[in-house]
């Protein structure tokens, strides 16, 4: 599935986000208000008490309460004698999440709506939109645009389409005009966020649910779902699935009923969350329901609705090894944790991958970034490292004897841009090799030295973000021991 294609939607059971998919494909505001009826504006106490009674949290992976978000901003433009900007995240910077362009691209009123609510109840000054750079859903958001009135004014940004500007500190700095990566420092955008203003951010669904449920009422909403988590959840389902989807459920809906429904085959593992999130084996989703309760039970997470399914003839740890190694090429470049921790990390996997380290390796890289990045990302790629350690130890117990696992890396994590159509990997004439070490200052994040001092590396290909490294070591080295060939 290309970056442009947009999955085709299922359900199981009562649609609500996707309410009208099958007869209008995208809903025009006609279509929109014929699905969904009419919708009036709410007063913030009013909107404070829908979203708390529903429990609506955010969508976008972190699950943070909404109504929490609405209180901080009101009490903050009282306090600050300042006005409101809504923001609403749809850049989806996951590159294996799809749930929100399918919103953007067949049910933007929804969104709309949502935003307008809240809106309406900041008396806010302006609504913005933000959208990746690939285009998918701005046409159709900015059609919706056209056809109805908002409440203030509303534009669309278009933010770089990279893992980390879908961080919500990234896009308001974006908004306003910065660098598109997380602020160097903590801060709440409830506070200070675009143009200085009090900022209430959140993901598309999270507004497209606000909207769901104002419509519905709180009783209702809870019709479907769990005690805990009322409602639908969207999810994007890809990998080795025959039928990629998105798909909406009732939280609580068993896991294997959306993996059957996506005729996923049995495999060693499932991503839940995205590659922020964990792996569970099979067995583990067969007694997993959908929602953050329900995943965290068996070791997933929930995340930002994400599932990426694996097929037993590919190699998992090698799989995870490459979303490592695109993780840390992610990097803001800011901070000490992401900017050499995070490739220290993914050497580590190498390593491990390659069976050339012990597992503990890789546990203690990730220890050394935990807790203490910027933002989130490095917090997310070590627990997405360790929870591979974890579920594929057996592969890389097989791993360890040097053989592996007798499978080949397919590529099917969903990772942007195509394959390395021509891998490189370093070797070592040791007849050669003197051990200077040069190699190791030159590329540390891949060559280390060992107890020795000759150096070690990984069998697996150097990756692309690595690859002019590699080549400069290999042409320092004085005794020409040092080559990077084609990769089998």
């Amino acid at each position: 599935m290309t970056r442009t294609t947009v999955p085709p939607v299922a359900g199981v059971g009562e649609p609500r986000l996707t309410a009208g998919f099958a007869e209008y494909g995208r809903l025009d505001l006609a279509a929109h208000e014929d699905v969904h009826g009419p919708i009036g504006p709410m007063e913030p106490a009013a909107l404070l008490r829908l979203a708390e009674a529903i429990d609506l949290k955010g969508k976008g992976g972190a699950g943070f309460p909404f109504a929490r978000k609405l209180r901080a901003v009101l009490e903050s433009c009282e306090r600050q004698d300042l006005g409101a900007v809504v923001v609403v995240n749809a850049t989806e910077g996951e590159p294996a999440s799809w749930k929100d362009k399918v919103l953007l691209t067949r049910a933007p009123h929804l969104v709309l709506d949502g935003a307008a609510l809240a809106a309406y109840a900041l008396d806010a000054e302006e609504i913005v939109i933000g959208v990746a750079e690939d285009d998918v859903g701005r046409p159709s958001l900015t059609e919706a645009l056209r056809e109805r009135g908002m409440p203030v004014p509303t534009s669309i940004v278009t933010v770089p389409h990279r893992f980390i500007s879908g961080e919500g500190g990234a896009l308001v700095n974006g908004i306003n005009g910065l660098p598109h990566i997380p602020p160097g420092t903590k801060k709440r955008s409830s506070d200070s966020g675009v143009n200085g203003l009090p900022t209430l951010l959140s993901n598309a669904e999270t507004y497209a649910q606000l909207a769901v449920a104002a419509r519905l009422g709180p009783y209702e909403y809870a019709a479907l779902g769990t005690d805990d988590e009322p409602g639908t959840v969207l999810l994007t389902v890809t990998g080795a699935a025959a039928r990629p989807a998105v798909v909406e459920c009732a939280a609580g809906t068993p896991l294997r009923d959306i993996l059957d429904l996506c005729e996923v085959p049995d495999g060693p593992g499932i991503l839940m969350g995205g590659y922020h999130g964990k792996w569970i084996t099979s067995e583990a989703a067969d007694r997993a329901e959908v929602s953050r309760k329900g995943l965290a039970a068996v070791g997933g997470t929930l995340g930002a609705g994400i599932i990426v399914p694996l097929a037993r003839d590919t190699c998992p740890l090698g799989e995870a090894a490459q979303v490592v190694r695109y993780l840390a090429g992610e990097s803001a470049g800011q901070c000490g944790p992401c900017k050499m921790g995070l490739p220290d990390l993914a050497r580590a996997v190498d390593l491990a991958v390659a069976g050339s380290a012990p597992v503990e390796v890789v546990r203690a890289a990730a220890g050394d970034v935990k807790g203490r990045g910027a933002c989130s990302h490095p917090d997310g790629t070590a627990r997405f490292a360790l929870s591979a350690m974890e579920v594929f130890a057996e592969d890389l117990r097989l791993h360890a004897t040097g053989e592996g696992c007798g499978k080949r890396v397919k590529g099917v994590m969903g990772l942007p841009g195509a394959p390395d159509a021509n891998p490189r990997k370093l070797t070592l004439d040791w007849s050669r090799c003197d051990g200077h070490g040069l190699c190791a200052h030159v590329v540390p994040d891949f060559i280390r030295l060992d107890g020795n001092g000759y150096p070690a590396f990984p069998a697996t290909p150097v990756p692309t973000w690595l690859r002019e490294g590699a080549l400069k070591a290999v042409k320092v080295c004085p005794e020409l021991a040092l080559r990077l060939v084609k990769a089998e």
